[in-house]
């Protein structure tokens, strides 16, 4: 089996060419570059980081088939109709809850992911923006263990390596049902919950992003361990 290496600058070129050609016929000029410098190398990627999350969180995945996002924009809705993202991600997701993120999830959990951009790298851990019925479920826990997810996202190694969570949506006033004075209404007015971490280019494109992301993915571990009992998905001791 072929093993990832890195994510060569030409991935990154590929990409800056892309935003100045988002056009269709540019990128069928250009697919085996796309194919060459992006789609494989994010396969063996996924590969790399699944093998490493079994130590991690075994019940947590990567899948050459689910995880890679597609390079093809959804314009259906957008008043921007460039057809193609001009950034490559990944989402490793818990094996029980299915890989659709945000309005995609019909019974999706808390994952890791990762973004490759010209703009600027990052890795994340968590859920974003997941159905109304989830966020319920999420909710509702905070209200029953609410010292267990502060524990967890007020820890000042967290706090350093991750700062606040994702305000993304976040509602102006508290949930219908929950009062304004609430003990756990700092937390129940947030639609994703979410946190992110720049990774320089140099650790993007370099052999080491795996191990780089492995230990920030193990930081994140106990809240998205959290989030997923929250929603009745377990954690595993073993893949």
């Amino acid at each position: 089996m072929e093993d990832f290496t890195q994510f060569s600058t030409k991935a990154l070129t590929f990409l800056r060419s892309l935003a100045r050609n988002n056009r269709r016929e540019w990128f069928q000029e250009h697919k085996g570059e796309y194919e060459e410098y992006l789609r494989h190398p994010m396969s063996l990627f996924i590969e790399e980081m699944d093998v490493r999350l079994a130590d991690i969180a075994p019940e947590i995945i990567g899948s050459t088939k689910k995880s890679a996002f597609r390079i093809y924009r959804d314009v259906r809705f957008s008043k921007d109709k460039s057809p193609y993202k001009t950034h490559a991600a990944c989402w490793f997701y818990h094996r029980d809850g299915g890989s659709g993120v945000g309005s995609e999830a019909t019974h999706g959990g808390a994952g890791f992911y990762f973004q490759l951009s010209p703009r600027g790298c990052f890795c994340g851990a968590g859920i974003w923006m997941p159905p109304r019925p989830t966020l319920h479920r999420i909710r509702v826990a905070m209200v029953e263990d609410q010292s267990g997810w502060e524990r967890i996202v007020l820890d000042r190694s967290f706090r350093r390596r991750f700062g606040d969570l994702d305000e993304t949506g976040m509602l102006k006033r508290l949930p219908r049902g929950y009062a304004p004075d609430h003990p756990a209404g700092r937390w129940l007015r947030y639609t994703s919950l979410f946190v992110n971490r720049d990774v320089s280019m140099e650790d993007a494109t370099s052999r080491r992003l795996p191990q780089v992301l492995a230990g920030h993915f193990q930081a994140a571990t106990p809240m998205v361990r959290w989030i997923n009992a929250a929603t009745g998905l377990r954690e595993a001791s073993l893949r």
